[in-house]
Parts: structure tokens; sequence; C-alpha cells
């Protein structure tokens, strides 16, 4: 190989190794935006999901926000801000007062047991029935107190007769939940178990109070009203007849109504 092709061949080789370090350096400097333009998003991101985090955090819950909105008691219920549901005549003189929540399982054992006698001995004239409604189990977590409570309302607005056949269903053994379950939780669960009453069945006004948690701010107000009761400390179920306790827990149904009518005013 002669000088100058030597030369040149040198030159061309020093041209290559200049533009391949060029062409590594501008791969270079791009990597490193990337990076420090990436940290940039990733930063970015972490702030956004922390202040994300903490509005979420800082947002009432939805029973909170509930009980900022405006009470609707439902039609047919009694007393102040509507939190006694009463069945019979309101003017009889005898009262059997029944503590319940709708999640408990000793008031579904009771229902089960001799609600439907005491429902009668209503419906005969013997004595009004007074409900009272708490939803302390959901402090244990869940909403199913809360909820049912409020679709309750939502069928007692419609009437006293779809309230009456609403409660039973609830308590019965076929559909009350095991305590440790939140199924009252859902409100579509809800409506599809009221499907079995007659008087709800594919009742839009029903249904629509239950989706928009119409009677949720009353359902809290209910449940309020039963633990500023003197009542609350006992528990449920609790039942009183004319002011003096009845024994209903694991009792018979007509050992049940022997106590009530033994308290009945003549």
């Amino acid at each position: 190989m002669s000088q100058r092709n030597s030369k040149t061949a040198k030159a061309a080789a020093r041209e290559r190794l200049r533009a391949q370090r060029e062409k590594e350096a501008k791969r270079a400097k791009v990597r490193r935006q990337f990076m420090v333009g990436g940290g940039v998003v990733v930063l970015l991101a972490i702030a956004g999901g922390v202040a994300f985090a903490v509005n979420e955090m800082n947002k009432p819950k939805y029973w909170e926000k509930a009980a900022d909105n405006k009470l609707v008691a439902p039609a047919n219920s009694s007393g102040k801000n509507g939190t006694i549901v009463v069945v019979g005549d309101k003017d009889n003189k005898n009262v059997v007062h029944e503590y319940e929540d709708l999640r408990c399982p000793y008031c579904a054992a009771y229902e089960q047991t001799a609600g439907a006698a005491v429902l009668q001995g209503a419906k005969d004239g013997k004595y009004q029935i007074n409900y009272s409604f708490a939803a302390f189990i959901d402090n244990h977590g869940g909403t199913g107190s809360k909820k049912a409570l409020s679709a309750l309302g939502a069928a007692l607005n419609v009437s006293t007769d779809a309230f009456e056949q609403y409660h039973t269903l609830l308590y019965s053994k076929d559909v009350h939940p095991d305590e440790t379950e939140d199924k009252f939780g859902n409100g579509d669960t809800l409506i599809k178990l009221a499907q079995q009453v007659p008087a709800l069945k594919n009742n839009a006004k029903f249904s629509d109070a239950v989706k928009k948690g119409t009677f949720d701010k009353w359902a809290l107000t209910v449940a309020d009203a039963y633990n500023k009761d003197p009542a609350s400390a006992k528990g449920t179920p609790y039942v009183l007849v004319n002011g003096q306790q009845v024994e209903v827990n694991g009792v018979a149904s007509d050992q049940v109504m022997a106590g009530i009518e033994a308290q009945l005013k003549k």
C-alpha cells in the first residue's frame, strides 16, 4: 500500500471514529435527559399520588356525608324526627316497645321464634308495637345495619304493611346473614330481596329511595335516638311492655306472649 493511500485510510478511520464518538455522546445525552425527565415524572406522580391520597382521606365518608343531608322521615313514621315505627292502633294504651338491630343474630332468632305471634297481637288490638332500631353492629365493620334500616324506611314510606312484611323478611332464616357478613350493606341486594314482598315488587318508589339513599339520614337519626335511650345499655333484642322488661332471648313463642300479656293493662 502506498504512503498516500495509508494516510488516506488512517484519516478515514479517524473520521469514522470521531463520528462514532459523537453518535455515542448524543445517545448518552438522550439517555441522561430521559432518566432525569423520567425521574421528574416519577416524582410528580408520587407527589400527585400523595396529594390524591390525602384528598381522599380528607373527603367525608359516605355515611359522614349522609349525616349532613336534610332529614327526610318516611311517611307513616312517628315520634320526634320520625324515629319510632308504630304498628297497630296508636291510641292503644298498651305499648310493646321493641329494640332491634337489623344485623343482630339474636334479634333474628327472636323474630323467627315469636315475631309473628307478637305482630298478630297488635293486629288483634291487644297493644301497639313501637319499634326502635340500633346500628351498633356496624361499629365492628360494615354498614348493613344502617343501610337495611334506610331500606326499611323506604318500605315504611310505601305503607305500614310493606314495612311489616319487609321487616319479617329481613329477619327470616333464609335471608338474614351471619353477623360477620355485611350482606345488607349492598343496596342492590336489599332491593332484590324486596321483590319477595308484594307491595315492594317492582316498586320504583321504594327502589329509587334505596338507590338514592333518601332515608339514609333518617336511619342515622333513628340509630342516634337509640344510642340516647337508656334501653341501649341492654343491647338487642330488648322488649318493654308498658315500661316493664319481658324476657325474649332464647324463649319460646308462647312464653314470650305470656310475658307480654302479664304486663298488659286491662
